[in-house]
């Protein structure tokens, strides 16, 4: 090689000129701050974003309103938009009128008992599904996938005779137990964990001389968090609002909330007031818990949904 070929000419030692877009940035500048860009939401988003959450809090805003009018006053035509002065006195008969007291006792123990066994159960089943290897694994999901096709209306008599049986007629448990297990939430957890949960950490554990449950409790319900919060959110509702099968075990001196207010609908002239006034106080329990746990709940969501 001559001392010629070894030196470099002028033109290649000077700085090479980025091209630069017609808005004074260079290229490179807008391919690397074109992957980072965030997206604004224009008038038109916030627009149907408004009318979506008023449409949504219409029907109990028309409850609020229907509970402090009086019966004549709801079937008129047009019906009442604006709050009456009936309010607190409608919803004073309400509470005495279908025992509301012991009825929402009744179902804060019967919806948190159930959505914390389904969490609880839900969880140890959807970890075993989606990450234990063992026979019969795939033919057992199947069975359980299947229940779901049965229609609850058909096991009303057999489960009737069951709970009569180990002396749970008209009491609680016969509410609690038959619903302790969800097939929608094994499926739902399974879901969930298959994608969420490494099969590395589970080996890791396995290589650190941890045995199932314990791995399960230190590895599986941090990751599991997110999803099991929206679980009890869906499975507390569920059970709450749930009628027909706590209308055939329960009576009217032990109701839930559902059961109670057909009492208030069982005489021959129906006060409409009465009835949303009931109605409005079995939702405000389900609305104070999504004010005071929505927030954490959506977080979680959010917190499972990012990659790390």
């Amino acid at each position: 090689m001559t001392t010629d070929s070894l030196q470099a000419r002028p033109d290649e030692l000077a700085p090479r000129k980025t091209t630069t877009a017609p808005g004074g940035r260079s290229r490179r500048r807008m391919l690397r701050t074109g992957a980072g860009r965030q997206h604004h939401a224009g008038p038109l988003a916030y627009i149907l974003l408004g009318i979506a959450a008023l449409a949504s809090l219409f029907p109990l805003y028309f409850t609020m309103v229907a509970a402090s009018t009086d019966n004549t006053r709801v079937a008129q035509t047009p019906p009442p938009f604006l709050p009456g002065p009936n309010l607190f006195s409608n919803l004073a008969r309400a509470w005495d009128d279908a025992a509301m007291g012991k009825a929402l006792v009744n179902s804060l123990i019967v919806a948190g008992s159930i959505a914390t066994a389904t969490v609880l159960f839900a969880t140890l089943a959807g970890f075993a599904f989606a990450k234990l290897r063992f026979k019969g694994r795939n033919l057992l999901l199947m069975l359980v996938i299947g229940t779901m096709m049965v229609p609850p209306q058909l096991s009303v008599v057999p489960l009737f005779m069951m709970m009569s049986d180990l002396g749970w007629g008209q009491k609680l448990p016969s509410v609690i137990f038959p619903t302790l297990i969800s097939a929608v939430g094994v499926f739902f957890m399974r879901q969930y964990l298959s994608e969420a949960l490494p099969d590395e950490l589970v080996e890791a554990g396995r290589v650190d001389g941890a045995h199932s449950l314990r791995i399960f409790w230190s590895i599986v319900l941090p990751v599991a968090r997110p999803a099991m919060s929206v679980l009890f959110m869906i499975t507390f509702v569920h059970a709450w609002n749930d009628f027909f099968w706590p209308f055939v075990a329960l009576n009217m001196e032990n109701p839930t909330v559902p059961v109670a207010l057909t009492q208030l609908s069982a005489g021959y002239v129906k006060d409409q007031s009465v009835i949303m006034a009931g109605a409005l106080l079995g939702t405000l329990p389900l609305l104070a818990m999504f004010v005071v746990f929505g927030r954490q709940i959506v977080g979680g969501i959010m917190q499972g949904a990012v990659k790390g």
